[in-house]
C-alpha cells in the first residue's frame, strides 16, 4: 500500500513504540512495515490542488471579464446578441457539462476531482444563465434578491437530482446572499435591518441554519447533506461572532474608529460564551465538529484580543515575547494530548 510520506512516518513510530512495550516482535514490525510505502510524491494532492486553483482562476478571469468595460463594450460591438439568448445558451451548456458529470459519476468514479470541476462549471453557468435571465426580464428595479432567491431553488433541484454536495455548497452560498440583498433591500438601503448590522444579521442567519440541519439530520433525503449544512451553519455562525466581538453592532467604520475597543468587551464575551457551548456540546454528545469549530474560534478570539488590547500598549519586544510563550504553551500541552491519546498501553 502506498501512502502519504506524514501517515508512513506516524506508522513507523508507532511500531517502533509497539516493539518497545514488547506487544510486537521485531520479525512481527518488519514484516508490517513492509505492508506499506511512502508516496514519493502526493498526486492526489497535486491533482486536487491544480483543480481548485483552474476553477479559482476561471472564477476570477471570468469576474476580470464582467468589470471591464472596454472589453464588455467590444464585445458588445462584436456580437450584439440579446440577454435572453445568452441566457438560453449558458443553461444548455450548463445541462449538457451536468449530464456528462453524471455520466462520469457512474463510469468514472475515481476521477473525483475532474468530476467536480465539471460540476463547478456547470454550476457557473447556470448562474450565468440565471444573471442573464434576470437581465432579460428586468425592468432595471434593485430587488435582484428574488433573482438569488430563485437560483437557491435551482441549485437546490440540481444537489438533490445529482446527489452533488459541491452544488449543495453553491445553495447554501446562495441562500446567505439572498439572505443578505434582501435584508439590505427590506431596509432600504440602511445599515441597519432591525436594529442589527450585517454580521449581527448573519449570527441569526447562521444559528437557523446550524439548527435546521441538527433538526432534519434523522431525515433519510436530507442526510446525504447533513454534514455540509451544518458545517456551513456553524461557519456563518462562528464567523458572524468573531465579526461582531471585533466590530459589534455598527454599521460604518467610521462610526467603529470613534469607539474604544474595550467598549466592545460584551460582545467579545458571547463570542467567547458560544465557543465555550460549543465546546461543551461537542465534548458531551461527541460531536467533533462543534468542538472544533468552539476550540478554534475561541483561540481566535482570545488572540483577537489580545491585538486588540496590547499591541499599541505594549513594547513590541514584550507583545511577541508572550505571543510565542503562548504559543509554546499551546504547543506542549498538544504535543502531551497527542501522546495520551496515540501512545498509551
Amino acid at each position: 500500500m502506498k501512502i502519504d510520506q506524514e501517515k508512513s512516518e506516524f506508522l513507523d513510530e508507532m511500531l517502533e513504540h509497539w516493539q518497545e512495550e514488547h506487544l510486537l516482535s521485531q520479525d512481527q514490525v518488519q514484516k508490517l512495515k513492509a505492508s506499506y510505502e511512502a508516496k514519493s510524491f502526493d498526486w492526489r494532492r497535486l491533482a486536487q490542488y491544480s483543480f481548485w486553483i483552474a476553477m479559482a482562476c476561471g472564477v476570477i478571469s471570468l469576474g476580470a471579464l464582467l468589470i471591464d468595460n472596454q472589453i464588455l463594450d467590444y464585445l458588445k460591438k462584436l456580437y450584439d446578441t440579446p440577454d435572453s439568448i445568452i441566457s438560453i445558451l449558458s443553461a444548455a451548456a450548463a445541462a449538457v457539462l451536468y449530464w456528462l458529470s453524471f455520466k462520469r459519476k457512474k463510469s468514472l468514479p475515481q476521477q473525483v476531482f475532474s468530476n467536480d470541476a465539471i460540476i463547478f462549471t456547470a454550476v457557473m453557468l447556470t448562474a450565468n444563465a440565471i444573471a442573464y435571465f434576470g437581465k432579460a426580464i428586468g425592468d432595471g428595479g434593485s430587488h435582484f434578491s428574488l433573482l438569488i432567491l430563485f437560483s437557491v431553488g435551482i441549485y437546490g433541484v440540481l444537489a438533490f437530482v445529482f446527489r452533488s454536495r459541491l452544488i449543495w455548497v453553491f445553495v447554501l452560498i446562495s441562500l446567505g446572499a439572498w439572505f443578505g440583498t434582501e435584508t439590505g433591500y427590506l431596509s432600504r438601503g440602511n445599515l441597519y435591518f432591525l436594529g442589527m448590522n450585517y454580521p449581527l444579521r448573519f449570527v441569526i442567519f447562521g444559528f437557523a441554519v446550524t439548527a435546521t440541519a441538527l433538526l432534519l439530520r434523522k431525515v433519510k433525503s436530507f442526510q446525504f447533506f447533513y454534514l455540509t449544512t451544518y458545517i456551513s451553519g456553524m461557519m456563518y455562525l462562528f464567523v458572524s461572532l468573531w465579526l461582531i466581538s471585533v466590530f459589534g453592532n455598527f454599521g460604518t467604520l467610521d462610526q467603529w474608529y470613534g469607539i474604544k475597543q474595550i467598549s466592545l468587551f460584551y460582545w467579545a464575551l458571547i463570542s467567547a460564551a458560544a465557543c465555550g457551548i460549543a465546546i461543551l456540546t461537542g465534548l458531551k454528545f461527541r460531536d467533533e465538529v462543534a468542538r472544533e469549530f468552539g476550540i478554534t474560534f475561541l483561540f481566535l478570539n482570545l488572540y483577537t484580543r489580545y491585538f486588540e488590547y496590547f499591541w499599541d500598549t505594549w513594547h513590541k519586544a514584550l507583545f511577541f515575547c508572550v505571543l510565542a510563550a503562548s504559543f509554546w504553551f499551546i504547543g506542549r500541552r498538544a504535543e502531551k494530548i497527542w501522546n495520551l491519546e496515540f501512545l498509551k498501553k
